[in-house]
């Protein structure tokens, strides 16, 4: 499945909440350096679907708020 997330980095809590099928804009308190709020995401999605983090990657925005992941269910 495949997800569209809108990345909300250095935010005062980390939460997930869905805005669409298959969207969701995601709050992570790590800075955007260096991948930190990239891992930050993953862990935060991984929590929300109750899967492991190895089953999350990012396709597309590496370095953009905008992103696409697959998850591998």
């Amino acid at each position: 499945m495949k997800i569209s997330v809108k990345v909300k980095p250095n935010a005062r809590q980390a939460k997930v909440e869905e805005i669409g099928q298959n969207s969701f804009v995601v709050w992570v308190k790590a800075k955007p350096v260096e991948g930190k709020a990239n891992q930050a995401v993953i862990k935060a999605l991984a929590d929300h679907f109750h899967l492991p983090q190895s089953a999350i990657s990012l396709l597309k925005g590496q370095t953009f708020k905008e992103k696409l992941f697959e998850i591998s269910l």
